[in-house]
């Protein structure tokens, strides 16, 4: 089966999915695909360009923020968010206006972390900053983060981040009806990721990326510039980020600096590794089921849910290291490979019984000759 033919047939599932699922159910479905759109801009950056991102959350969270702003002011309806007035400001910030129209916080959403993301990709990268000193560069950035979202409680929120939404464009943001038009959204939207992706890795750039992970200095010697493909690739993941976080938002209603921290930036990262890095479908395959796992385990062992969760990641690291699509794969050649080899081995053992056979006839013909030579010499 063609690769697009899969994703068609799995889109159709999910488009199905509200036929078959609860309400509730279907959030959480809703939830999981989008963060399947963030997994897919780290296998990009990780599993094909070799650049292992530990902060990716922080722009999965400028993404969420930036339309959150948007869906809070919308609810005010031309006053003073409330969590503002609690903190005593008395007028709106400047710098939040521009996010009353959804024409710039929809797109600032995408384009604010695309443009911080190459802006650090930029400095990092042109300085030949990579490896392990880049993973704690990207930590630190989410560390400062969330300090600053945090600490300014009259602008962001504070702790508690933005929720309480109400409307979108004139309609109730907590109706069945708009959850599910936010879930056909995502659907799509994942969609629409993973084609372009697949386009992108199959071809030139895709090429000229693995190289860049295999062998940096190699393709700067060949006449390429691995600082523009690997500001690109970075910029581009982070846009991923931003959208998933806009779609998170709108299914979840809230959006706190946690989500923006070291702990979901390293689980980010063990979806992609868990499914597969360096296969798109791997990415996306790791993000669903293992944030359906543990939610699954949290419903039912609610006090040891994260035990079996950490167990499954050893088991994984331990036994699967290309993750589930590698085994997969290796599972599916080994079946390929299984009727040729009976047949080899079939083939082989005919041949042998057809040798011995053949031998066996050989050693009569030259036994017999034998015995009537000195029959022949006797009677001389």
């Amino acid at each position: 089966m063609s690769t697009h033919a899969g994703t068609l047939l799995i889109a159709l599932a999910l488009l199905c999915a509200p036929l078959v699922l609860s309400d509730f159910r279907l959030s959480l479905l809703g939830r999981f695909l989008a963060y399947a759109i963030v997994a897919l801009g780290i296998d990009l950056i990780w599993g094909y360009t070799g650049i292992l991102s530990l902060g990716h959350a922080v722009y999965f969270g400028l993404g969420a923020y930036c339309t959150a702003m948007f869906l809070k002011l919308e609810a005010a309806k031309g006053q003073l968010p409330d969590f503002m007035s609690w903190s005593g400001l008395t007028a709106l910030p400047a710098w939040w206006k521009p996010f009353g129209s959804a024409w710039f916080a929809l797109p600032a959403s995408i384009l604010l972390p695309m443009i911080l993301a190459a802006a650090l990709g930029y400095l990092t990268f042109r300085n030949r900053i990579k490896g392990v000193f880049f993973s704690i560069l990207s930590q630190a950035l989410s560390v400062i983060t969330v300090t600053l979202f945090i600490g300014q409680q009259a602008f962001t929120g504070g702790t508690n981040g933005l929720t309480d939404f109400q409307t979108i464009f004139g309609h109730d943001i907590n109706a069945p009806a708009t959850q599910k038009a936010f879930y056909f959204a995502t659907v799509f939207a994942l969609v629409l990721c993973f084609l372009g992706c697949r386009a992108l890795v199959s071809g030139r750039m895709g090429k000229i990326l693995v190289a860049i992970r295999d062998g940096e200095n190699r393709v700067r010697f060949a006449g390429y510039d691995p600082v523009a493909f690997k500001v690109f690739v970075y910029a581009l993941s982070a846009g991923l980020a931003g959208l998933a976080g806009t779609l998170f938002v709108l299914q979840v209603g809230i959006v706190s600096p946690s989500q923006m921290g070291i702990v979901p930036s390293i689980e980010m990262v063990l979806w992609v590794a868990l499914g597969g890095r360096g296969t798109l479908v791997g990415a996306v395959l790791g993000a669903v089921l293992v944030n359906a796992l543990s939610n699954a385990l949290s419903e039912s062992y609610p006090d040891i849910w994260s035990y079996f969760l950490g167990l499954s990641f050893v088991v994984v690291v331990l036994f699967l290291p290309r993750g589930l699509t590698g085994w997969l794969s290796a599972a599916a050649a080994k079946t390929k490979r299984w009727p040729r080899a009976v047949g080899d081995s079939n083939i082989a053992s005919t041949n042998a019984s057809t040798n011995a056979s053949t031998n066996a006839t050989a050693s009569t013909s030259t036994s017999t000759s034998t015995s009537t030579s000195v029959v022949e010499n006797s009677v001389v």
